[in-house]
């Protein structure tokens, strides 16, 4: 499903109000009656890069509201992203913040992870009480394979074995996005 250049616009700009007023501590701006795609509940991450650096990525799998609504959360959260918590997102700093939503498919469990398609899937790796993923941008981004995307998101992400992926008490989920960042409409 392709999100509409006017819809996409909406949640970018929910998305930067949220940071902007989570940043200068101001209260968070609401959805208005989303409509559309912006009403469905949908699995949602907001990054936050500064001259391609990572100063924040938060999201859910798990929608508790429309996307719109899931939008101003994961941006607001983003901003207190705990990889940052010791350099946080400073107000002189949003200008040059650049904003990515990512919106997710439904998740998909399979039986055969190494079978992902790298660059078009993402990975959801859960164990117990245990968790870890990555977007599918980040295999890409590294140079992966799909056997070492699927290990360093167990290694990294879910602090299992990187092997985890092949037993059978670990589920591996994939995903698609339709992404896109506040660069594409400005």
């Amino acid at each position: 499903m392709t999100i509409p250049n006017e819809q996409r616009a909406e949640l970018l700009r929910l998305a930067r109000a949220a940071v902007e007023a989570e940043v200068n501590g101001e209260p968070l701006p609401q959805a208005e009656a989303p409509q559309g795609v912006l009403a469905e509940k949908r699995g949602v991450f907001v990054t936050l890069t500064n001259a391609g650096r990572l100063r924040g990525c938060i999201g859910t799998f798990h929608p508790t509201a429309s996307l719109a609504e899931m939008v101003v959360e994961m941006a607001s959260a983003a901003t207190r992203d705990p990889r940052f918590v010791a350099n946080p997102i400073t107000p002189q700093e949003l200008d040059r913040l650049t904003v990515q939503v990512s919106v997710l498919s439904p998740l998909e469990r399979t039986d055969k992870p190494e079978q992902l398609e790298v660059g078009k899937d993402g990975i959801y790796v859960i164990r117990g009480a245990r968790s870890g993923c990555f977007l599918p941008e980040v295999a890409t981004e590294m140079g992966w394979s799909a056997e070492e995307f699927l290990n360093y998101c167990c290694a990294t992400k879910a602090g299992l074995p990187a092997d985890a992926w092949r037993q059978g008490d670990t589920e591996v989920y994939l995903f698609t996005t339709e992404e896109f960042s506040d660069k594409e409409f400005s």
